[in-house]
């Protein structure tokens, strides 16, 4: 049998503190880890492709001959490609590159005067490192989400990391994938000494030039290398293990609810799974369904520790309000919304890296196929923070641009900002302008 965690909220005030305290979450990244992941950073820092290749041999058992992988294998490995996988990853990316064509922003200029304008620039990044992981479970999908929301927002150079297999090559869907978007700059190599590779770049034997912006998923040490490195290049976010958060009342499917929780649980063990919920007699089948349904996936025990773990519950509420309370505290990286009006409900859920609404958006639709993008703001961070998107890979620059009328028009307030901040140079680089 499975158990998950019960938390019984009924009869609490659902404040930011309690919540704060109360709800179910992974352990955070231990210090040790980030020491270790240090360490490794200088190392590949000074060390260049040698010290990648030594850590790949280290944790991957494999030490490619090159870390760059030839076109010709990305070639090979899209024409060796089942038809079916092809299709099915045409039609994903198809859509996302519908949705990400609307979120392009356009240029703005701005006229707050006669000869006074401020234009607002979105330019794409540079260079931009992507990193697919390995591990458990095969990522061709994230290629696809990573990759054209980049292209999308023009970056030009765009440089795929993600770990080889015992043949020196990251898994060959994952190459057919990046062949099939157009990228020919793919390298076999993994964790954090992948990180600090797209961060440092290396010129030893290989090249690799430095990335402007690292994005995409990962394990703690890769999360503990992006954190390390963001002095150095942008990232999109620290990510923490995968998680779900289901909200449904009484008119709730237990068997599409505990399938649910299982598909995300299934990513590692210290993948979250919660439901909240008002009512008993769901949460009493969807603990019957789990009995069920976890016996029979294949990752019967990884699934089964995660949702006994720590980061897993289900949480009993008094009514739906408070349950959006709840939801909206946790701040998940994927929500689900199983109630009777799921729209309104939705549209109520301030805080969610994804919201899916009703029975026929799973979270595995967003995984692959929905148009939206999966890599998403974990560990609460999408209470501030937001998934991978067109805008990841945008910076904004404005653009000033006043004539002599227009500058004289707020000239005089200039000087007064000036000196009541006690910066009279301010003022003056202004002043000089209009002397005879």
């Amino acid at each position: 049998m499975v158990r998950v965690n019960i938390l019984d909220f009924r009869g609490e005030t659902l404040n930011k503190r309690f919540l704060a305290q109360k709800l179910p979450r992974a352990a955070e990244t231990h210090a040790d880890i980030e020491r270790r992941v240090a360490e490794l950073l200088d190392t590949v820092a000074g060390g260049g492709a040698a010290a990648v290749k030594d850590f790949t041999e280290r944790f991957d058992g494999v030490r490619p001959e090159a870390l760059r992988v030839p076109e010709s294998a990305l070639a090979e490995a899209a024409a060796e490609l089942d038809p079916a996988i092809r299709a099915a990853l045409v039609e994903s990316i198809d859509r996302a590159r519908k949705v990400a064509a609307d979120q392009r922003p356009v240029d703005v200029r701005t006229e707050l005067a006669s000869g006074a304008f401020v234009t607002t620039r979105h330019l794409p990044v540079e260079r931009v490192g992507l990193y697919v992981p390995g591990g458990l479970a095969v990522y061709p999908s994230t290629v696809i989400m990573n990759v054209v929301p980049a292209q999308t927002a023009g970056a030009h150079s765009l440089a795929i990391a993600s770990p080889p297999q015992s043949n020196g090559l990251p898994h060959p869907t994952v190459l057919a994938t990046a062949h099939i978007l157009g990228i020919d700059e793919v390298w076999a190599m993994g964790g954090a000494q992948a990180i600090g590779a797209l961060a440092y770049g290396f010129d030893d034997d290989e090249e690799l030039e430095p990335v402007d912006l690292i994005t995409g998923p990962g394990n703690a040490y890769v999360a503990a290398a992006k954190s390390l490195v963001r002095s150095r290049v942008g990232i999109d976010a620290v990510a923490g293990p995968t998680e779900i958060i289901v909200l449904a009342d009484d008119q709730a499917d237990p068997r599409f609810v505990a399938a649910d929780l299982i598909s995300q649980a299934e990513h590692d063990e210290l993948a979250a799974s919660v439901l909240v919920t008002d009512s008993v007699e769901l949460a009493e089948a969807v603990q019957k369904e789990l009995d069920v349904q976890v016996p029979e996936a294949m990752h019967t025990e990884r699934i089964a520790t995660a949702l006994a773990g720590r980061q897993s519950a289900i949480v009993l509420v008094d009514d739906l309000d408070a349950g959006i309370a709840v939801v909206n505290g946790y701040a998940g990286e994927h929500v689900e919304v199983h109630t009777a009006d799921a729209a309104s409900v939705g549209a109520r859920i301030t805080n969610g890296g994804a919201v899916f609404l009703g029975d026929w958006a799973p979270v595995s639709l967003g995984d692959y196929c929905a148009g939206s993008n999966h890599v998403l703001p974990t560990m609460g961070t999408a209470a501030h923070g937001s998934g991978l998107g067109v805008h990841s890979f945008i910076k904004v620059s404005q653009v000033i641009d006043y004539d002599r009328a227009a500058l004289h028009e707020v000239a005089e307030h200039i000087g007064v900002l000036a000196a009541s901040e006690q910066l009279p140079a301010h003022g003056r680089a202004v002043d000089i302008r209009f002397e005879e």
